[in-house]
Order: structure tokens, then C-alpha cells, then sequence
């Protein structure tokens, strides 16, 4: 039977022996394990067999893997979210099974601090032909440390930012293909942002006072805090306009607070943007109005 688990990898496409990631390595998330075993084990093939069968077939080819449609995975401090990862995969035999994971750290033999697997034992494979066979996944991935309900993959703020993603294949004929990075993929702490111009109504000429937050999820007390020196964009868009433009750009103190002041000319609506970095997605507020009088 195969099994939920991730696959051994080393440099390059084929891989048939298991890398243990160190004990240690799990320490910080109590119980949780990163430890894997074989590409035999995980597709349920014989590394013997496997072995002696790759020196004289061609292992099969991968294009297209995918995850989370594209899109940065982005999770905020308590709900959990499941992704797609798929791929495509060739050889003459017709492809049997597939598998995708990500893992975060600073080298897949002995750096690793993260992992987030799929669930289930199989890839769920359909063919195009008797050759090619597009193959996907699900992964279900959690914010914070293990509670009693609830099993934390995201348990460090510092696991935020790129991730590795690794893809492995195994044809009809046992054949296996594997590559331990093939390519990366971002997963975020979700970001939120707020805004209120005041006073409203306000005389024409008068001061506005523009306030706002930008704070992020921090993983690790499953609490937002605020997001601190991150330039903002203050823009304005007039009542009867679908455009917004850049009025200035300010910067969050060391709380994440936002304050700057305008000039009332017309009515219209004001609104904080935040461009994101590696680490934090955009955000964007909606418009706040004022009615200049």
C-alpha cells in the first residue's frame, strides 16, 4: 500500500534512496516529523528493481507542475486551507502515480524547517494519451504550533517567504522520475489594512486627516500585529471617477499605524495601498468617502 508520505530526493531527476532530515530539525514543532522516506517507498516499488530497470529505460519527463493555480499561498492566524498541486507526465508505459510537496529551508539534505504534503495515498492521474497522464494532488496546510485540534505546518513567522517545490513521477513500467527542486513557490502571512478620512463632512479647504493600520499574521501567537517602516500609498479617486491616483506615499510606524493629512477640494474617496513584499501580500483598501462641502 502506498503511503501519505513525502519521497527522498537528491540533485537532479532520479532519486532512489531515503535523506532524513535530523531529529533536531523537528524540535521547534514538538512532535511533528520531518523525516521521509524512499521514492520506493512512497510509490511502492522495489529500489532494487527500480534501480536495475532505470539503466536501461528513460525515466519519465515532467512539465507544468503547478501549485495553488499560480497564486502565492497566503494564510492568515487561525483557518486552514487546502491547495491543488498537479503536473504533467510522460513516458511510453503511461504514467501510474505522481507526487508533489513543498518544503522550506536552507538545503533538502540536512537544512530543512518546513514541509507541507498531500493527502492521500495516490495522485489522481488522467490520461491524454497512452503516454501523457496530468496528475494532481491536494495539500492541506495549517497556521501555528500543534493544538489540540489542529496540526500547525506553518508553526514560524520565518517560514514565510519561498518555499521549494518538489516533484516525482512513476511510469507504468516502475520507472521514476524526481527532482527535489523543481522550482519555487511564495507562501505568505496574510496582510490587512484599513482607512478612514475624517472629518465628514468637511469644508472645502480644510484639513483631512487620513488614519489607517497595516498589520500582518503572525503565525506563531496566531495574533495580527502591525506591519512596521512599510511604504503605503495614500490614493484618491473623485466621486464621479473609476480611477485612482497616487496622492503620496507614507510609511507604517512601529505600531503599523498610518496618519497623513490632505487638503479637501472635491468629494471623492481616499484609500491606503500596500505593493506587498516576498513575505506579505498586497492589500488594498476600499474607498473611504468625503463630502466636501
Amino acid at each position: 500500500m502506498r503511503i501519505r508520505a513525502t519521497v527522498a530526493a537528491v540533485t537532479g531527476a532520479l532519486a532512489l534512496s531515503a535523506l532524513a532530515v535530523p531529529a533536531a530539525q523537528a524540535g521547534s514543532q514538538g512532535d511533528v516529523s520531518l523525516d521521509r522516506p524512499s521514492v520506493a517507498e512512497r510509490f511502492g516499488t522495489s529500489s532494487a528493481k527500480a534501480a536495475s530497470r532505470a539503466a536501461a529505460a528513460a525515466v519519465p519527463t515532467v512539465s507544468n507542475v503547478t501549485v495553488n493555480a499560480g497564486k502565492n499561498i497566503v494564510l492568515g492566524t487561525t483557518v486552514a486551507k487546502t491547495i491543488s498541486v498537479s503536473l504533467t507526465a510522460s513516458h511510453p508505459s503511461g504514467i501510474e502515480d505522481a507526487y508533489i510537496e513543498l518544503w522550506h529551508g536552507t538545503n533538502f539534505e540536512d537544512g530543512i524547517d518546513g514541509l507541507l504534503v498531500p493527502k492521500g495515498e495516490a495522485a489522481s492521474c488522467t490520461a491524454s494519451s497512452a503516454t501523457t497522464s496530468k496528475c494532481k494532488l491536494t495539500i492541506p496546510i495549517a497556521p501555528g504550533e500543534n493544538t489540540e485540534d489542529l496540526i500547525g505546518d506553518l508553526y514560524a513567522n520565518a517560514l514565510a517567504g519561498t518555499w521549494h517545490v518538489r516533484a516525482a513521477v512513476l511510469s507504468n513500467d516502475q520507472q521514476v522520475y524526481q527532482n527535489y527542486s523543481y522550482k519555487t513557490h511564495k507562501v505568505q502571512r496574510l496582510s490587512k489594512l484599513t482607512v478612514n478620512a475624517s472629518p465628514e463632512p468637511v469644508k472645502k479647504g480644510k484639513t483631512i486627516t487620513v488614519a489607517g493600520k497595516l498589520s500582518r499574521a503572525n503565525w506563531e501567537d496566531r495574533k495580527y500585529h502591525g506591519y512596521t517602516g512599510q511604504p503605503v500609498k495614500l490614493q484618491f479617486r473623485k466621486k464621479n471617477s473609476n480611477t485612482y491616483t497616487t496622492v503620496k506615499t507614507i510609511k507604517s510606524n512601529s505600531t503599523g499605524n498610518l496618519s497623513t493629512t490632505v487638503k479637501a477640494t472635491v468629494d471623492g474617496f481616499f484609500r491606503y495601498s500596500f505593493a506587498g513584499t516576498s513575505t506579505t501580500p498586497t492589500v488594498t483598501t476600499a474607498g473611504d468617502f468625503v463630502d466636501v462641502r
